[in-house]
């Protein structure tokens, strides 16, 4: 490929700034960075799945590029520059006919990029909880897809993953490859029914399309998506859950699928989108196969992970490790705290009453709802965040996941419904019956009503009402408890595993 265009410009840059400007390279772009800006060329590449052969079509596409990832990323794209003069003597701006155009950004140190917070174990993982928030929000501001289109349509979809496997074939010859192409045939008639549903409920969005650990980064504290899909509206224009499945999958290539159940639990709880769990399992893998198509396309890195080991992986997971646990214990007792970890360590997903009550109410999770005037744990209200906490739990078990159901279930009548519902699927059932002493309790309810950080809005009134009408468990259930004392330090390996083979 000529390199011309993009070796003059970065001698401009050095003789501007008169400092070093490096180069990074992509199979599709170049990058030029300066100590604070980032300048990004296009290259004149005609793949597949891109076409930048022409100036005029690479001018648009640095357009796009400017107005998509301002949707996440405002504060790190600037503007889109032409780039004037001769390709041996090039210019940003002034007068003439631009020769290319570039996509200029603030620059970030390349320590921040998500994949290397985590290699440098530098990570916090409340930032992975504040991400998912915000993509939940702008995924739920989104402009929907309006069906019929070939958008986020079923044979849209398995078209883009067959075609992935073309190009694995085209790049390498690999047994894998083929038992792959077989599993994705037969997940696409088990799961044609259900991407219509969620193309028809509204599902299908404009999204990021390319969210891997390389593009989300530290900036301003908050963990930050950018580089989407600007080339493709295809590949854009899809299921919300393919966005988080690119993640979730990446962090599991990773070595960190505590972190990727971390990061579902926390969207899950700002979208609802329990009913999106049946499809995240394909989005996985044809994610893990996006990622070994793209690393055989551009520069190796021997740190990569082995992408089509872990979509090989993913695909054959053992099957029936679905399994259900709800949780037992008074306001205070370390439910919520205790089925944070326990999710990551058994790899489940979480359905909190705490935030599907203020669901149904329109409220965020982290929403005051007397501060609304709207009274949510009448009698009522409660019957109905049961019935949705049964709908999510189920939707999940069906996808397969073990399921953790985090709610007091001080009424035999709300537990016992549950116990019928595992029945019904013939899955385990087991109870997390977690206790401390009562002046604890009162302690932590305290202190959480005064931090306003959490989901839960008991009081000491709502606790002293607990302690006193509480239907404690009876032999049966017992039998099927897990009890947890909360005041000490919880080994969650060792729950996890209890809980695994009380199942």
């Amino acid at each position: 490929m000529d390199t011309t265009l993009v070796k003059a410009l970065r001698d401009a840059l050095q003789r501007e700034t008169g400092a070093r400007v490096e180069l990074v390279e992509t199979h599709i772009s170049w990058v030029l960075l300066t100590a604070t800006l980032a300048y990004k060329l296009k290259k004149p590449v005609r793949f597949p799945f891109v076409d930048f052969a022409s100036i005029a079509a690479r001018k648009h596409f640095c357009e796009e590029e400017l107005r998509l990832n301002r949707r996440f990323a405002p504060s790190l794209y600037l503007d889109v520059m032409p780039v004037c003069g001769a390709r041996e003597a090039p210019r940003l701006g002034g007068e003439g006919a631009p020769i290319d155009h570039v996509v200029r950004m603030r620059r970030f140190p390349e320590s921040s990029l998500l994949r290397n917070l985590l290699a440098a174990g530098r990570l916090e993982p409340a930032w992975l909880d504040g991400f998912a928030r915000r993509l939940a929000a702008l995924q739920g501001a989104a402009e929907r897809v309006v069906p019929p289109s070939a958008f986020g349509a079923p044979d849209a979809i398995v078209r883009a993953a067959v075609d992935v496997v073309s190009q694995l074939l085209v790049q390498r010859s690999d047994s894998r490859l083929a038992t792959l192409s077989a599993w994705i045939r037969e997940r696409a008639q088990a799961l044609h029914m259900a991407w219509i549903a969620r193309q028809q409920g509204g599902a299908v969005r404009e999204c990021h399309g390319d969210l891997h650990m390389a593009n989300v980064v530290l900036v301003d504290g908050e963990l930050t998506a950018f580089d989407c899909i600007e080339f493709d509206p295809m590949m854009r224009r899809i299921d919300v859950m393919s966005d988080v499945a690119f993640l979730t999958m990446d962090l599991k290539a990773h070595g960190r699928a505590d972190l990727a159940f971390r990061f579902l639990d926390a969207w899950l709880q700002h979208s609802g989108d329990h009913a999106g769990l049946q499809v995240l399992g394909f989005y996985e893998v044809y994610r893990a196969l996006v990622r070994a198509m793209a690393a055989g396309l551009g520069p190796q890195a021997a740190s990569k992970p082995d992408y089509l080991a872990c979509a090989a992986q993913l695909a054959h997971s053992p099957r029936g490790r679905a399994r259900l646990l709800i949780t037992h214990g008074f306001s205070g007792s370390g439910k919520s705290t205790i089925a944070s970890q326990l999710l990551c360590a058994a790899g489940a997903v979480r359905i909190r009453s705490d935030v599907e009550r203020k669901r149904l109410f329109g409220l965020d999770p982290l929403a005051r709802s007397a501060e609304r005037g709207l009274a949510i744990y009448g009698a009522e209200a409660t019957r109905r965040t049961f019935e949705r906490l049964r709908a999510c739990a189920r939707d999940a078990l069906l996808a397969g996941y073990p399921v953790i159901v985090d709610a007091a279930f001080l009424r035999s009548a709300e537990r016992r419904s549950f116990q019928v519902l595992a029945a019904e699927l013939d899955l385990p059932f087991a109870i997390l019956d977690c206790r401390a002493a009562e002046a604890v309790l009162r302690r932590r309810v305290a202190e959480r009503g005064a931090s306003g950080t959490d989901a839960s809005e008991a009081s000491l009134e709502v606790l002293a009402r607990q302690l006193a009408a509480h239907e404690p468990l009876e032999a049966d259930e017992r039998a099927l408890a897990i009890e947890v004392f909360t005041e000490d330090a919880v080994d969650t390996a060792s729950l996890e595993a209890r809980w695994r083979t009380q199942a």
